[in-house]
């Protein structure tokens, strides 16, 4: 495989290896979860990290490998899918990135990180360029398992640290879909006020903190017209794409809110195509979270309101 025959190289989540290859094209090469392509690159919806200049290295040694790695850049992770012991020892030469949990709010990393993998045993396939600044794209936190009361605010943690944007105290948040509440408890952590609305009701030790206030009802009854001003709008509400994208446009069309962080869910026979319907809104970004699941995750930010 010639190296200009590879432009692009796409690394998605296990489970949702379909929509990222639907939405490919020049795919030339499949290795686990890695997908090839002979494509420039795309701003793809369900890659969690996108190699962007990708690069065949011919090497004679182990030590020719880290060697030439390592005169290209500092930072390296191994996406390893065959010769495992080979390229972890190449791996093991080169200089050690941590992978600690990161502790909630934080910063991100401000050394870029490389990919590579061997396509053989002496031809390593490296990118310099890629779309995510953590190990094969995935974000780990430390992990609270006595506050929350499910690990869906991992998803709000991953949000918020991408776009290194936090809710700040006294900001006026709405939380919709927030049953049993761990969206809830990770704003009001932050000095944020929340209003949580769901049919469901939250888990009673997260209605009784403090700055959180639960309502009982349709999400999609609350509108714009209710509030003066809303500084984040939250949404893991289970609902079709197109009702999220329609309840949305109304709050984004009202300019009364200026920060929403939304999660796209899909039912039954799912129509991915429709979720690049949600970047036609100003100033918008989809990606898919490596905390999300059968979904991806609508983030706006930065716009104040009026805008």
């Amino acid at each position: 495989m010639a190296s200009e025959e590879i432009r692009s190289a796409y690394l998605g989540s296990e489970e949702y290896m379909e929509p990222l290859k639907n939405e490919l094209d020049g795919i030339i090469g499949i290795h686990d979860q890695l997908i090839l392509s002979s494509a420039p690159t795309i701003k793809s919806l369900w890659s969690i990290n996108t190699w962007q200049n990708p690069t065949i290295l011919t090497i004679d040694s182990i030590n020719d490998g880290a060697k030439k790695l390592k005169a290209t850049q500092r930072n390296w992770c191994l996406y390893s899918y065959q010769f495992h012991r080979r390229a972890k020892l190449i791996q093991e030469k080169l200089p050690h990135i941590s992978a600690k949990p990161l502790r909630f709010p934080c910063s991100l990393p401000t050394s870029p990180i490389g990919s590579w993998t061997l396509l053989t045993q002496n031809q390593i396939l490296a990118s310099s360029k890629c779309s995510s600044l953590f190990q094969n794209g995935e974000i780990l936190f430390e992990e609270d398992n006595e506050g929350p009361p499910s690990r869906a605010y991992l998803k709000l943690y991953e949000s918020l640290t991408k776009i290194e944007k936090f809710p700040q105290p006294g900001e006026f948040c709405i939380d919709a879909g927030g049953s049993p509440g761990g969206w809830a408890w990770a704003i009001q952590k932050l000095g944020a006020r929340v209003l949580s609305v769901d049919r469901s009701p939250l888990d009673l030790k997260i209605a009784s903190l403090p700055n959180v206030e639960y309502h009982k009802g349709d999400v999609f009854a609350i509108k714009p017209s209710d509030f003066d001003k809303v500084d984040w709008l939250f949404s893991d509400v289970i609902c079709y794409p197109e009702k999220l994208f329609e309840w949305i446009s109304i709050w984004v069309d009202s300019k009364k809110c200026k920060n929403f962080i939304c999660t796209i869910k899909f039912q039954g026979v799912p129509d991915y195509g429709f979720a690049r319907k949600f970047l036609e809104i100003k100033g918008s970004q989809v990606v898919h979270l490596y905390h999300n699941k059968h979904e991806l995750t609508f983030i706006r930010t930065g716009l104040k309101p009026g805008c």
